[in-house]
């Protein structure tokens, strides 16, 4: 059997008046309104917690290995809390209040002379320089030892 499509046009008239009249927002669209979709559902909400929770805790602790060594250690831990932060409260508190402080402690060090910029690039580099030394130490290879013979 067939449909007509005036058989169905009153219908479709009456939807889209009733849903002018309403007061339920739209449907977000994409990613959030593919969320929205799989948060509709407990067995979705449950899902989507255990996924972001894993996926951002594996982040912010891959980023905490990674903070001594030289490279994106803390870019990957504020990654991580900001996964976290779209499903738990608490990530999002603590993303806001590692933003801030990396924001005081910026405005802090931009209104410093050159001497104490100076003296934090020196000490900066010489804590990585130690920490790649250590690192290399525990896989075998010692620099000074290299180092020393070709001197």
């Amino acid at each position: 059997m067939q449909i007509k499509d005036s058989d169905t046009g009153d219908a479709d008239v009456i939807k889209d008046a009733a849903a002018d009249r309403s007061r339920m927002p739209e449907r977000r669209g994409g990613i959030h309104g593919w969320l929205d979709g799989v948060r509709s559902t407990r067995a979705g909400r449950l899902t989507l917690k255990i996924v972001i929770g894993v996926i951002g805790t594996v982040m912010v602790v891959g980023g905490l290995v990674m903070v001594p060594f030289p490279g994106p250690g803390w870019l990957v831990v504020f990654a991580g809390l900001a996964v976290l932060a779209t499903e738990f409260h608490w990530a999002h508190k603590v993303l806001e209040f590692g933003k801030q402080t990396l924001h005081a402690w910026t405005q802090w060090y931009k209104r410093q002379g050159w001497p104490l910029r100076i003296v934090v690039l020196i000490v900066t580099l010489a804590v990585a320089a130690v920490i790649v030394y250590f690192g290399l130490l525990t896989l075998g290879v010692d620099v000074i030892a290299i180092t020393q013979r070709f001197v």
